[in-house]
C-alpha cells in the first residue's frame, strides 16, 4: 500500500499541462509527502481545473473506526463499497502530481521508490477528494474542517509486484487519460495498472 510518495514537478509545470488551470496553491515546496500531511492536488473549481492543498486521506468508513478521532484512508480500492461510491461522480475526482513512490520492502528494510522510465511522463494518481469534512484527525486539534483527498488502487505491474504482489497505485500519464478522469469516465473502467515496463525501479526519490 503506498503510503509516501514524491512531487518535484513544478507549479509553471501544472499550469502547462493542464489547460485553463488556476493556481491556487500558494508556494509549493517539493518533496516527499506522507499520510495526513497537505499536498497538491488538481480539482474542479468554479471556473474550471485548480491547484490547491488538500490534506492526505479520505474519510474512513464508521464501522473500521474504534474512537472518534479518524486517521484518514490513504489508498482506496473496493469501488462497491457504498461508502467511496458517493465520491467516484466527476464532481469529486482529482488528479495527485507525482514524480516517485514508494512501496514497502518488509519490516526493517525500508522503502522501494518507482518512478517513470520515460523521463519526460508526467504521473497523476487518480485521485478522489472531499471538501470541508469535519472530523478529529488528531486528539489534540480537535476536531477540524478539511479539504481531504486519497488514490485509487488496482492489481500490481510486473514492476510493482516484484515488491509489493497486493497492489499498486492507479497512475495516469497521458492528456487524454487527465481529462477522461476528470470529466467522470467510469472508475472501474480506469482502475488499471501501468503497463509492464512503463516504471523503473530507483534507490532515492526523484
Amino acid at each position: 500500500m503506498c503510503n509516501l510518495y514524491s512531487n518535484t514537478s513544478t507549479q509553471e509545470a501544472m499550469r502547462r499541462i493542464i489547460e485553463s488551470l488556476s493556481d491556487q496553491a500558494g508556494n509549493l515546496q517539493p518533496g516527499m509527502f506522507y499520510p495526513d500531511q497537505m499536498a497538491p492536488i488538481v480539482r474542479h473549481g468554479a471556473d474550471g481545473p485548480e491547484l490547491v492543498k488538500a490534506r492526505w486521506g479520505m474519510p474512513s468508513p464508521p464501522s473500521v473506526l474504534k474512537t472518534a478521532r479518524d486517521p484518514g484512508v490513504t489508498n482506496v480500492r473496493n469501488l462497491g463499497s457504498a461508502h467511496w461510491r458517493r465520491w467516484l461522480g466527476p464532481d469529486n475526482r482529482c488528479l495527485v502530481p507525482l514524480t516517485s513512490f514508494a512501496e514497502p520492502l518488509g519490516k526493517g528494510r525500508g522503502n522501494q521508490w518507482f518512478a517513470a522510465a520515460d523521463p519526460d511522463a508526467q504521473m497523476f494518481f487518480a485521485g478522489i477528494e472531499v471538501r470541508d469534512w469535519r472530523s478529529v484527525r488528531k486528539v489534540k486539534d480537535g476536531e477540524t474542517k478539511d479539504d481531504l483527498f486519497a488514490f485509487l488502487t488496482c492489481e500490481p505491474n510486473s514492476e510493482v509486484k516484484a515488491v509489493h504482489p497486493k497492489a499498486m497505485p492507479v497512475i495516469l500519464t497521458r492528456p487524454d487519460e487527465w481529462r477522461a478522469w476528470l470529466a467522470g469516465h467510469p472508475a472501474p473502467d480506469m482502475q488499471r495498472p501501468l503497463p509492464d515496463g512503463t516504471l523503473q525501479l530507483i534507490d532515492e526519490p526523484r
